[in-house]
């Protein structure tokens, strides 16, 4: 068991997010473009390789001034992701933590003031238990279910927050709101927009292209939203059959 920090190099070459084939998956691409840009910035994914079955896990972290998430976390490591396990073998191991503690200790050494996260209890994120269990506690939250984590390593003044966000430029229409940091987004906003279309809409794709424009997002999603005349009607990625099911609801 090996933990590997990727590079702009090799990623495709490890893969990541449970994606492994370049050739079969555009989003693989377009999320290693980001990696390059952002890794001078201190951008790193750590990737748990195994032996027998490759990468089965991951952590991605960066300064918190680059978050793409709508969070103030000045000085402070931000974590994006984490998780183990396409095997359920690998799940329950104890290798979350030490993922996890490969990225405080890259925060101790940096000189940080402490490590944070956005955690939820629904889909796409990493729930609040394994960051407890680890010293973490809630410091802020949003509705309906986001929770700002943090670890301090000093008596400061200086503690991460949500920020608000913006909807004024999202009163009227459909937008769909999607940044590279998640490669979940391509596959799912390419299937919702041609839906929208069918069904006489005209979707607005907004692509989320730099940390500035994810942290405005009024989702604390940060990497993802879908608002309709100014209220957001899903927080994360969904599939095409949801987003009917969604526009329906709210044209009938």
């Amino acid at each position: 068991m090996e933990i590997q920090t990727l590079t702009p190099d090799n990623i495709l070459e490890y893969g990541f997010c449970g994606y492994k084939d370049a050739t079969k998956h555009k989003e693989m691409a377009r999320k290693a473009d980001w990696y390059r840009e952002y890794y001078p910035r201190g951008l790193r994914i750590n990737a748990l390789v195994t032996p027998d079955d490759g990468s089965q896990g991951m952590i991605e972290y960066i300064p918190g001034e680059f978050a793409h998430r709508p969070v103030s976390a000045e000085n402070y490591m931000f974590i994006h992701c984490l998780f183990v396990g396409y095997k359920k073998v690998y799940k329950e191991q104890g290798y979350g933590s030490l993922l996890l503690n490969s990225c405080i200790e890259e925060a101790r050494k940096l000189g940080k003031d402490g490590v944070a996260v956005v955690t939820r209890k629904g889909s796409f994120m990493a729930k609040q238990d394994i960051f407890i269990k680890n010293g973490f506690e809630v410091i802020d939250k949003r509705k309906p279910d986001f929770q700002l984590l943090g670890l301090n390593f000093n008596s400061t003044e200086n503690t991460p927050h949500f920020l608000d966000g913006v909807l004024e430029d999202y009163r009227e229409g459909l937008f769909i709101l999607r940044s590279p940091q998640c490669p979940y987004t391509e596959k799912n906003v390419r299937a919702m927009a041609e839906t929208a279309k069918a069904m006489g809409m005209q979707p607005q794709v907004v692509d989320l292209s730099d940390h500035k424009a994810a942290q405005r997002n009024p989702s604390p999603f940060g990497s993802f939203a879908l608002i309709y005349n100014g209220e957001v009607l899903s927080q994360h990625p969904i599939s095409n059959t949801r987003f009917q099911n969604i526009m329906k609801t709210i044209s009938s």
